[in-house]
C-alpha cells in the first residue's frame, strides 16, 4: 500500500535526461560532476546517474558523502560546499575533491591530508560576481602562492559558483573572465591548471547555445538531471521535465468560504496572510506541510486546482474548478521545483517510491 506523502521519482527518465546532459557536454570536452545534494544522495538515482556514464559525484554535506560510500559506491566524490574547519579530517577521508577559498582552511586540509598519508585535490574558487563563495580575481595569484607550499594538497584549478545566491546569468563574458584569469594565472606562476569548473545546471545554456568558452571543461550539474532545464523557464532538448511527482493525501474536503472570520493576525509562520473574497469554494486539506516542502515549491498536475495556504502540517488547496471529483483518502499530485525536491528528501516524513522502465 502507497504511504503518503510519497515523491516518486521515474529512474527511466532521469537516465535520460542525465544521458543527454552528459553527452551534450562530452563533446564540448567538458566533463559532468553528478551532483547529488539536490535528492539526499539517494542510491538508486545516484546509481541511475552512473549508468549514464557520469563517474564524478559531488555533494554539499559529508553525510550524503559518508553514506554513499557505507553503501558501497567507490566513485570519486567532491565535497561541493567549502569546508568548515573542524569537519577538515573527515574531508580528506571521505572526498578526493573539495571547493576552497579559505587559506587557513587549506592548511588545515593539508595537515588533516598528511596526516592521512593522502593526497587531497582542491580547486580555488573565484567570486565573478554573485558574492557566494570564493577570492576575488586580484587575490588569486597571492592566495596560490600561499597553496602551493602545502603538502598533501595539489591544486586542479579554478571554479566559479554563479546564480545561486544573487541570481547572477552565467555568460560568456563572466566565464571568459574565469578562462582569461586562469591562462594569467598559469603564465605568471608556471602552472598547469587541469580544471576550470564553470558553474553548475544554470551554466548548461551556453553549452546548448555552443556559446561556452573554450577552457571550460567541468560543470557540477543536479537539477538538469533531475528536471530537465537550466531554469524554471527554459527546458533542455530531448529532455523530461516530469520525471518527478509529489502526491499527498487529503484528508479534509469541504465546501467554505474564501475568507476567514475574525481578526487577522500573524499566522503560524509570523506572516500575515492576505485573501480575497472569491465566496463559497471547494477546499482540500492535504496531510503535507511547510515542515516537508514549501508549498511555493509546487505545482499541481490537475492545472484547475489552486494552492491557497500552508501550515507546518497541512497543505490547503481549492479544488472547486476541477473536473476531477476528488474525495477524502484519494491524493492529490504535483510538480516539485528543484528547491521542493530538496526539501522533500530532507524530510523523514514523506516516502520515496521508484518507477523503472
Amino acid at each position: 500500500m502507497r504511504k503518503y506523502p510519497c515523491l516518486e521519482f521515474d529512474l527511466g527518465k532521469i537516465r535520460h535526461n542525465a544521458t543527454t546532459i552528459q553527452k551534450l557536454c562530452s563533446v564540448k570536452g567538458i566533463k559532468i560532476v553528478g551532483i547529488t545534494k539536490g535528492f539526499s544522495a539517494i542510491p538508486e538515482i545516484v546509481q541511475t546517474m552512473i549508468d549514464s556514464g557520469i563517474k564524478l559525484l559531488g555533494d554539499s554535506r559529508l553525510e550524503n558523502i559518508q553514506s554513499l560510500k557505507t553503501a558501497g559506491f567507490k566513485n570519486e566524490m567532491m565535497l561541493i560546499r567549502i569546508p568548515m574547519l573542524h569537519e577538515v579530517e573527515q574531508v580528506v577521508r571521505l572526498a578526493s575533491c573539495s571547493l576552497n577559498s579559505e587559506i587557513v582552511v587549506l592548511e588545515a586540509l593539508s595537515s588533516a591530508a598528511v596526516e592521512q598519508g593522502k593526497i587531497h585535490e582542491i580547486i580555488l574558487m573565484v567570486d565573478l560576481g554573485d558574492l557566494r563563495e570564493g577570492v576575488l580575481p586580484e587575490q588569486i595569484r597571492e592566495t596560490i602562492q600561499k597553496i602551493l607550499p602545502l603538502k598533501g594538497i595539489r591544486l586542479m584549478g579554478l571554479g566559479v559558483n554563479l546564480n545561486c545566491v544573487s541570481g547572477i546569468q552565467p555568460t560568456v563574458d563572466n566565464l571568459t573572465e574565469l578562462v582569461t584569469l586562469c591562462q594569467k594565472t598559469e603564465k605568471e606562476l608556471g602552472l598547469n591548471l587541469k580544471i576550470l569548473s564553470g558553474g553548475a545546471t544554470s551554466s548548461l545554456a551556453l553549452v546548448t547555445q555552443d556559446t561556452m568558452p573554450k577552457g571550460i571543461n567541468q560543470l557540477r550539474i543536479g537539477e538538469g538531471i533531475l528536471l530537465g532545464h537550466t531554469d524554471i523557464f527554459t527546458s533542455l532538448n530531448n529532455t523530461f521535465q516530469d520525471a518527478i511527482t509529489l502526491s499527498a493525501e487529503i484528508i479534509e474536503l469541504k465546501q467554505k468560504e474564501s475568507t476567514p472570520r475574525g481578526l487577522i493576525f500573524r499566522d503560524a509562520f509570523g506572516q500575515i496572510p492576505k485573501h480575497q473574497n472569491v465566496g463559497v469554494r471547494k477546499r482540500a486539506i492535504l496531510a503535507i506541510g511547510k515542515q516537508d516542502v514549501y508549498p511555493d515549491h509546487l505545482s499541481p498536475l490537475d492545472k484547475a486546482l489552486n494552492i491557497i495556504a500552508a501550515s507546518s502540517d497541512h497543505l490547503v488547496v481549492d479544488v472547486t474548478d476541477s473536473s476531477r471529483k476528488y474525495r477524502v483518502g484519494e491524493a492529490i499530485q504535483f510538480q516539485p521545483s528543484y528547491p521542493g525536491i530538496l526539501s522533500a528528501t530532507t524530510s523523514k516524513y514523506v516516502s520515496i517510491l521508484f518507477k523503472h522502465e
